[in-house]
């Protein structure tokens, strides 16, 4: 129970309500908070060029990136890598200039899952955000370091879902946020806080780059060709231009593990046959297999009072926010270790989706839970992880990963062919340069994100002194 007194001229700002929950609400405590700032207050309003959301449209939906353009929805625009997201048709899609994003905006979900923030680097330019995304495009008053910081803090949330109107969906509208007020810090603060937000968008957009030089430089060497927008149909996309791929198997020839037609692709076979120098991925896997965390009973507990969980739903986020259990029951022998491979196990076919998707262990997730969903694996010593990450995260790995799947719906990898997955063997010191580089890129999305979480915790460390 929360108590408190409320004043009567509060009572008449709020025309009347009588409710203590609204008025011992946690917005209000924080409205009040931010009222008593020892600095000037600005609406964000007077701080942005203009806020706003595309409004709904039609959708027509490509395979093609010659003829589509990435859509990003509220939860996608979270993502840390855009790659994977679904494409729109250019030809369909009205009013593009309007629809389409810039770096240095601030992103805001504001539909369903609402007050979610984003700051767009060069990964999010030159793709649309959906109707339930608002944008917001700074001017010069305070920058976009400081806005986004402070919108991304505990305060800034709060305020973001005041506002919220709906029964079953929640929405918050670009009226809702002009309004909210923002403080003018000092000019030493914003500026530091800028710097900060600044260098974690440098550092995730150097990680990126350096993610596809490795994945150029695997081809190169594997004698496999970069795919571009040019070629996009190699794979057998379900574009408008690709013939239908048909083919015929005798009984012989069909394993009893899987009866998918598409785990017998005559691409895939050939790009198998294009591999001479390679090894199936058991014997690379220290025990020769894959590894998981397992199920187990959970408790959910307050944030911060026993071990995060990450779920499939969470770990390709940015910053990974997972849900909070108690330890009882979790066998913390098995947390996360720097360098492991891991697939997600299960999902739907479609490329945005989580199934068949890979993640590097890195300093944000070692010493981690994942669930059990996940696929893990430990290379042995000849053969460096983070290049065995790349070819999986490669847009060939992705499709012999996919070759393995059983299921309609939920679909999950058969153990012994995903065992099965050629790996190509390299020179050594080519496989150990594409790790550095996988590495490398990794630790700089790490420090992005103790840049990024350092500059909120500033902006939430000096609102709590204002009482």
């Amino acid at each position: 129970m929360i108590a408190g007194k409320i004043k009567l001229s509060d009572v008449g700002e709020c025309r009347s309500r009588l409710d203590g929950s609204y008025h011992l609400s946690e917005a209000q405590i924080v409205k009040k908070r931010i009222s008593s700032s020892p600095y000037p207050l600005l609406n964000l309003g007077n701080v942005t060029e203009r806020i706003w959301h595309a409004g709904r449209w039609k959708r027509v939906y490509v395979d093609n990136h010659k003829t589509g353009i990435t859509l990003l929805g509220s939860s996608a625009m979270l993502k840390g890598d855009l790659s994977h997201e679904k494409l729109v048709s250019k030809k369909y899609t009205d009013d593009i200039p309007d629809k389409i994003l810039q770096e240095g905006w601030i992103l805001i979900s504001c539909s369903g899952t609402i007050g979610n923030c984003a700051f767009t680097n060069a990964q999010h330019a030159g793709k649309l955000a959906s109707q339930h995304v608002i944008r917001l495009k700074p001017n010069n008053i305070l920058g976009a370091g400081l806005i986004y910081a402070y919108l991304a803090s505990m305060y800034g949330y709060v305020m973001l879902t005041q506002g919220t109107s709906g029964s079953v969906i929640q929405h918050i509208e670009p009226e809702n946020v002009e309004v909210i007020p923002i403080p003018n810090f000092p000019d030493s603060f914003k500026s530091e806080i800028n710097q900060l937000i600044q260098d974690s968008s440098k550092l995730r957009d150097e990680a990126m780059y350096e993610l596809e030089v490795a994945d150029k430089l695997l081809k190169e060497k594997a004698g496999l060709r970069t795919l571009t927008p040019e070629d996009y149909d190699y794979f057998g996309q379900h574009s408008a231009t690709r013939k239908p791929s048909c083919f015929t198997r005798r009984s012989n020839e069909i394993s009893s593990r899987s009866i998918n037609a598409f785990n017998y692709s005559q691409r895939l076979e050939r790009l198998r046959e294009s591999l001479p120098d390679s090894r199936p991925l058991r014997n690379i896997l220290l025990n020769n297999t894959t590894f998981s965390t397992g199920s187990f009973p959970r408790i959910e507990v307050k944030k911060g009072k026993g071990v995060m969980l990450i779920n499939q739903s969470d770990a390709f986020d940015t910053i990974i926010n997972g849900k909070w259990i108690s330890t009882r029951n979790v066998n913390l022998t098995n947390l996360v270790s720097y360098g492991e491979v891991i697939v997600a196990g299960v999902g739907t076919l479609g490329e945005n989706e989580t199934f068949c998707r890979v993640l590097f262990a890195n300093e944000d997730l070692k010493g981690q839970l994942i669930s059990g969903e996940f696929i893990r694996m430990k290379t042995t010593s000849d053969i460096p992880s983070g290049f065995l990450y790349a070819w999986l995260n490669s847009d060939y790995g992705f499709r012999l990963i996919r070759g393995t799947q059983a299921g309609t719906k939920l679909c999950r990898p058969i153990p012994e062919v995903f065992l099965g997955i050629p790996v190509p063997i390299l020179a050594e010191e080519d496989m150990k340069e594409i790790d550095r580089m996988v590495r490398d890129a990794h630790t700089k999305r790490h420090l992005a994100n103790v840049k990024e979480l350092k500059a909120i915790a500033m902006v939430e460390t000096e609102i709590e002194k204002w009482n």
